[in-house]
C-alpha cells in the first residue's frame, strides 16, 4: 500500500482513486490522506503560511494543491495576483511535477555526502585554521594590548563571528546548494553575491598559494646539514649581513641585516631585482616549479570531490597540531622564552579605549573563521540533512580560536629567545609582521637551535599543511557553486572543470612569482579580499535576516535539528552581526592601509588599483540586481516582489520520503 519514493512505477500509470495524479508527481487522495500534525509534529510549512502543514499520503511525499501544475513545477495561489494590500496572505507553493520532479529528486539522491562526520569537521577546521592563525593573531594581540586584547576578541567572536559561522553552515546544510544557486531558494535578487564570492576565491587562490610556494622552497632548502640562512658566506649575502649567533663577538648595529632576512629577500623572493610594482622584473623559475607542484597536489586532492579531500584533511588538518605541540615544548625550554610570553600577554588596559583595537579584533575573528568565501556553504551542503550543524559551529569555532591563542605562545617563546640572544627588547625583535615573522624571525631562531634541520623541516611542513587545506576549501567553494548552478554542463565533468580551474589559478599567479611578486601578494592581501568579503557577508546577513526572514530561517533550522534557535541567535543575525560587519567595513574604508613592504613604499596609484580590484568582485551584486529586474515581467512593483521571493523548492528528506518546501 505504501510504495517507496523511488518506486519504478510510472506516475502516469495511476488508476482513479490512487494516491497520484497524471500531471503531478504525487497528490493527496482525500480518502487516505493523513496529516502529520495530528500528534503535534509539523513538517516544513510553506513560506508565508507558517500555520498550515503540508499533507502526506501513505508514504508518498508531495506538496499538495488542488491547482494543477503550470509546467514549470510551480503552483500559484489564487491570491498571488491580488493587490499589494493583501500581500500578507499571498502564498507561493512549489510542487514537483512529472519528469522535472523526478529529475530534482534524482539530483538530491545523487549528491554525495561526507563519508564520516569527522571528515567534515576536519575539513572545516582545516579551512578555518590557516597561516593567519600562526602569524596574524600573535602580532595583532601584542600590538593591541596583549592579554587585554582577548576581551574585545572574545566579544567580537560571541556576537559577530560565531553567529555568522553558524548561519552559513545552516544555510548550506538545509538548502544543499553552492554559493550561486542557493540564492534561488533564499532571495533571487541577491544571486550576484554568489558570483562575487567566486571571483574573491579566485583572487585568493592567485596569491595565497604563492606563500605556500615560498614555504616549499624553504622546505627543500632545509634538507642540508647546515641551513643556508645561518651564515653570511653565501653568494646572495651583502656586506651588511651580521650573524650575531656566531661564536665571535659580533655587535648588532642599525644597518645590520640577519642572514635569514637576506636569504628570504635576496634568494627566495629576489626583490632586489625589482624596482616595485611598476617594474616587477622576470619570473623566478624556482618558485614557479614550487607552485606547480603545489597546484598538482591540490588538483589530485579535490578532483573527485569531498570523498577524496575528506581523506586528505586527516593529514593536513591534524599534522599542524602535532608540530605546534612539539614547537611549543621546544620554545618553552629556550633561554629567554619567559620574556616573550610576558610581552605577549601583559595587558595594556588603556588600549581598550582605542577604536582601532576593536576594529582589529572584529577583523581578526571574522577572517579567521572565514564566512563569506562560500566554503562553509559548500562543505555543509554535503552533510546529511539532520546533522547537528549547531554543535559543529561551536566546536570548530572554539578550536579555531584556541589554536590562534596557542600559536601566540609558539611564536613568542621564540621571540623571547631571539631578544635574549640579541640583548634587545622583545619589541625590537617583533617588528616583522605577516609572512616575514615566519620566514625571517622564526626561521632564524630555528636555525640556531640544536637539531635545527629537523625543526626546520617539520616547521615548513606545518606551514604547507596549514595552507593546503585552506586552498582545498577555497577552490571547493567555487567548484560546488559552479557545478550546482550549471549541472547540465559540468555535473559529469567535474575532473575536467577542476583541471581548468587549477590551470587558470596557476596562470593568474604568475605575477606573484616575479622578482617583485611579494609586492603583488601584499596588494592583493590588503585590497582584493578585505573590504569585498566584508561587503558580501553584510549583504548576505541582510538578505537572510530581512528578506528571507528570521522566522523562516529559524523554522528551517528546527526542521533539521529539532529545536529553534533562541533569542540570542535571532538578535545576532538580525541586528548585531550586520552592525558588526558594517562597523568593520566603514573603519577600513575610512582608514585605508598605508602599504609598505621591506624598504618599498607603495605609491598612491596602488591604492586606486587596490580599490578597483576589490570593487571588481562586488560589482557583480548590483549588476545582477539590475539584470534580474529587467528580465522579470510585470510592473516595477511586481518585478521587485518576484525578485525577492524564493523561486525554487527545497527538497527536504523525511525518512524515506522527500518533501518540497519553499
Amino acid at each position: 500500500e505504501t510504495a517507496p519514493l523511488t518506486s519504478k512505477k510510472d506516475v502516469s500509470d495511476c488508476n482513479e482513486g490512487e494516491d497520484c495524479k497524471g500531471n503531478g508527481l504525487l497528490v493527496r487522495n482525500p480518502k487516505s490522506a493523513l496529516r502529520l500534525v495530528e500528534d503535534g509534529n509539523k513538517v516544513h510549512p510553506r513560506q508565508g503560511d507558517k500555520g498550515e502543514a503540508a499533507q502526506i499520503s501513505n508514504g508518498y511525499s508531495g506538496v499538495q494543491s488542488s491547482v494543477p501544475c503550470n509546467g514549470m513545477g510551480e503552483v500559484e495561489d489564487a491570491q498571488s495576483t491580488a493587490p499589494a494590500a493583501t500581500t500578507t496572505t499571498t502564498t507561493t507553493t512549489s510542487i514537483t511535477c512529472g519528469a522535472e520532479g523526478q529529475q530534482q529528486l534524482k539530483e538530491l539522491e545523487d549528491r554525495e555526502t561526507w563519508s564520516k562526520k569527522i571528515d567534515f569537521l576536519l575539513s572545516v577546521i582545516g579551512y578555518a585554521v590557516d597561516l593567519g592563525n600562526v602569524w596574524r593573531f600573535p602580532y595583532i594581540c601584542y600590538q593591541n594590548g596583549g592579554g587585554a586584547f582577548l576581551i574585545p576578541y572574545t566579544i567580537m567572536a560571541i556576537f559577530g563571528g560565531i553567529p555568522l559561522f553558524y548561519m552559513e553552515l545552516a544555510l548550506g546544510q538545509y538548502h544543499r546548494n553552492g554559493c550561486i544557486s542557493i540564492w534561488r531558494k533564499i532571495c533571487p535578487i541577491f544571486k550576484g553575491i554568489g558570483f562575487a564570492i567566486c571571483i574573491i576565491d579566485l583572487y585568493v587562490a592567485s596569491y595565497y598559494n604563492t606563500i605556500m610556494a615560498w614555504a616549499f622552497y624553504y622546505l627543500v632548502s632545509s634538507f642540508t646539514a647546515e641551513l643556508p640562512w645561518t651564515s653570511c658566506t653565501n653568494a646572495w649575502n651583502t656586506g651588511n649581513c651580521t650573524n650575531y649567533f656566531s661564536k665571535d663577538n659580533v655587535s648588532w648595529s642599525l644597518h645590520s641585516i640577519s642572514p635569514a632576512e637576506e636569504f628570504y629577500t635576496r634568494q627566495v623572493l629576489q626583490v632586489h631585482r625589482s624596482n616595485g610594482l611598476d617594474d616587477l622584473g622576470g619570473i623566478s623559475w624556482q618558485l614557479t616549479l614550487c607552485l606547480l607542484l603545489i597546484f598538482t597536489i591540490v588538483y589530485f586532492s579535490i578532483w573527485k570531490g569531498v570523498k577524496t579531500s575528506g581523506k586528505v584533511v586527516w593529514v593536513t588538518a591534524t599534522f599542524p597540531y602535532i608540530i605546534l605541540f612539539i614547537l611549543l615544548v621546544r620554545g618553552a625550554t629556550l633561554p629567554g622564552a619567559w620574556r616573550g610570553v610576558l610581552y605577549y600577554l601583559k595587558p595594556d588596559w588603556q588600549k581598550l579605549l582605542a577604536t582601532e583595537v576593536w576594529v582589529d579584533a572584529a577583523a581578526q575573528i571574522f577572517f579567521s573563521l572565514g564566512p563569506g568565501f562560500g566554503v562553509l556553504l559548500a562543505y555543509a551542503s554535503y552533510n546529511k540533512f539532520h546533522n547537528n550543524c549547531y554543535q559543529d559551529a561551536l566546536v570548530t569555532s572554539t578550536v579555531n580560536c584556541a589554536t590562534s591563542f596557542v600559536s601566540g605562545f609558539v611564536i613568542f617563546t621564540v621571540l623571547g629567545y631571539m631578544a635574549e640572544m640579541r640583548n634587545e627588547d622583545v619589541s625590537e625583535v617583533a617588528k616583522d609582521t605577516g609572512p616575514s615573522l615566519l620566514f625571517i624571525t622564526y626561521a632564524e631562531a630555528i636555525a640556531n637551535m640544536p637539531a635545527s634541520t629537523f625543526f626546520a623541516i617539520i616547521f615548513f611542513l606545518m606551514l604547507l599543511t596549514l595552507g593546503l587545506d585552506s586552498t582545498f576549501a577555497g577552490l571547493e567553494g567555487v567548484i560546488t557553486g559552479v557545478l550546482d548552478e550549471f549541472p547540465h554542463v559540468w555535473s559529469k565533468r567535474r575532473e575536467l572543470f577542476v583541471l581548468g580551474l587549477t590551470i587558470i589559478c596557476f596562470l593568474a599567479s604568475l605575477a606573484t612569482l616575479t622578482f617583485g611578486g611579494a609586492y603583488v601578494v601584499k596588494l592583493f592581501e590588503e585590497y582584493a579580499t578585505g573590504p569585498a568579503v566584508l561587503t558580501v557577508v553584510f549583504l548576505e546577513a541582510i538578505a537572510v535576516a530581512w528578506f528571507y526572514g528570521i522566522t523562516q530561517f529559524c523554522n528551517d533550522v528546527k526542521e533539521m535539528l529539532g529545536f529553534t534557535p533562541g533569542w540570542y541567535w535571532r538578535v545576532c543575525w538580525a541586528a548585531i552581526s550586520p552592525i558588526f560587519l558594517l562597523f568593520v567595513t566603514c573603519s577600513f574604508l575610512s582608514n585605508p592601509p598605508e602599504l609598505r613592504l621591506f624598504d618599498y613604499n607603495y605609491p598612491y596609484w596602488t591604492t586606486v588599483v587596490g580599490y578597483c580590484i576589490g570593487t571588481s568582485s562586488i560589482i557583480c551584486i548590483p549588476i545582477y540586481m539590475v539584470y534580474r529586474l529587467i528580465i522579470t515581467p510585470g510592473t516595477l512593483k511586481e518585478r521587485i516582489l518576484k525578485s525577492i521571493t524564493p523561486e525554487t523548492a527545497t527538497e527536504i528528506p523525511f525518512g524515506d520520503i522527500h518533501m518540497n518546501a519553499v
